[in-house]
């Protein structure tokens, strides 16, 4: 049975571009896990996604990193997230809503359209199913 066809490789300016974005979305990430309202794993995830198409070794050492390696990997092989990652979201919406309630003081029609897409949000997380592991331990 003959190898499977290799893909062409992009344009080093493209690859380069992809790098950049990736580490840009590192960095967006980290400050992420030291800031409350800024998210991370979508930066990660994003990351990922970036240095696949540019640098496998650093995609390897987001996928392997210790702390966020295993939802990255739980995201990209099962669309799933934890159950811890969707308590802190769901929350970190929660807060975010509230702030903004607090702080803007909307008219009420944008205080529902904004409580409308961010339960949406929270709606499809709520939605994505557990890691394999997280399921095993009911």
């Amino acid at each position: 049975m003959p190898d499977e066809p290799q893909r062409p490789q992009p344009h080093r300016a493209v690859r380069i571009g992809w790098l950049l974005l990736g580490l840009l979305c590192v960095a967006l990430g980290f400050i992420g896990a030291l800031l409350p309202l800024m998210p991370t794993t979508i930066f990660l995830i994003l990351a990922a996604g970036c240095f696949a198409r540019s640098s496998p070794r650093l995609e390897a050492w987001l996928l392997d990193h210790p702390r966020f390696g295993p939802g990255l990997r739980a995201w990209r092989h099962e669309g799933a997230i934890s159950r811890k990652g969707k308590i802190a979201a769901c929350a970190g919406i929660a807060l975010g809503l509230l702030l903004f309630l607090m702080g803007a003081h909307p008219r009420i029609w944008v205080a529902v359209a904004v409580a409308v897409a961010l339960g949406a949000c929270a709606t499809w997380i709520l939605t994505r199913p557990l890691p394999s592991a997280d399921r095993a331990d009911g």
